[in-house]
C-alpha cells in the first residue's frame, strides 16, 4: 500500500482529502503543523508528502527546506492556496516535486501523486491496471474497455469508473462521491452525481451500476459485469 503523509492544518480539507485518499486505494496520515510534518516525512515510513505552505510553527517552504537540506528525497507535492507565480517558482526550485493551487479537482490530484509514486521505487507496472469482470481500467493511460472495446470516457467520468472499481460491491453515497470526483467546495445539493452515472452507464451498461434506493450507487457484482 501506498502511504501519503498529509501536512494540512484546515480541518475541513484535511477530513476531505484524507476521505478521498483512502477512496483511492492510498494509507493517508495527518499532521496539522510543519514541525510535526518534518518529524514524520523524516521516518522513511511514507512514499509521498502532500504540503501545504500556510502551516503553523513551520511553514511548508521551511519544511522543504529541513527536508532536502537533511538528505531525504520523499517525493513533495505543495498543496496550497497561493497559485502565484512567484510561489510557485520558489516551491519548486527549493525541491518540490510538483505543485497544485486549491480550490482543485480531486482526480487530478490523485492522478498527480500516482504519477510522483510511479516514478520512484515503489511503482510496480501491474498495479495500474484495475479489473472487474471484463471492465478494464488502466491508471497509467486513463484508458478503460469492455472486452476488446475501448470506451471513451471523460475525466470526472473516468474518476467515478475508477471509484466504483476500487470498492467492487460496496454502496457508495452520492456524498461521498461529490466529495471524491468533484472535490470539497461541491454543492452537496446538485444532482450532478445521478447526471453522470446516467451518462457513464450508456457508455460501460446499464447494469453495471446498480441504484440503491436512499443510499447511493454500487457496481454490480462481477457476475452481472
Amino acid at each position: 500500500m501506498i502511504r501519503i503523509l498529509v501536512a494540512e492544518d484546515e480541518e475541513r480539507i484535511s477530513r476531505f482529502i484524507e476521505k478521498g485518499l483512502r477512496g483511492a486505494g492510498f494509507v493517508p496520515t495527518v499532521v496539522a503543523d510543519g514541525v510535526t510534518a518534518v518529524d514524520y516525512a523524516s521516518s522513511g515510513q511514507f512514499d509521498l508528502l502532500l504540503l501545504d505552505v500556510g502551516l503553523p510553527r513551520l511553514d511548508g517552504f521551511a519544511v522543504l527546506t529541513v527536508l532536502r537540506k537533511g538528505g531525504l528525497d520523499i517525493p513533495v507535492i505543495i498543496l496550497t492556496a497561493r497559485g502565484s507565480a512567484a510561489d510557485t517558482v520558489a516551491g519548486l526550485e527549493g525541491g518540490a516535486d510538483d505543485y497544485i493551487a486549491k480550490p482543485f479537482r480531486f482526480e487530478e490530484l490523485v492522478a498527480r501523486i500516482r504519477r510522483r509514486v510511479r516514478a520512484g521505487e515503489n511503482y510496480h507496472p501491474t498495479e495500474h491496471i484495475i479489473r472487474h469482470g471484463i471492465l478494464e481500467l488502466n491508471l497509467h493511460t486513463h484508458e478503460v474497455s469492455i472486452g476488446d472495446k475501448a470506451i471513451e470516457l471523460s475525466a470526472r467520468e473516468f474518476a467515478l469508473v475508477e471509484m466504483f472499481l476500487l470498492h467492487p460491491g460496496q454502496i457508495l453515497s452520492r456524498e461521498q462521491i461529490l466529495s471524491h470526483v468533484w472535490g470539497y467546495d461541491f454543492d452537496g445539493k446538485s444532482n450532478v452525481v445521478d447526471v453522470y452515472v446516467r451518462q457513464l452507464r450508456q457508455k460501460i451498461g446499464a447494469d453495471r451500476i446498480v441504484t440503491m434506493r436512499g443510499a447511493g450507487y454500487r457496481l454490480a457484482r462481477e457476475g452481472n459485469s
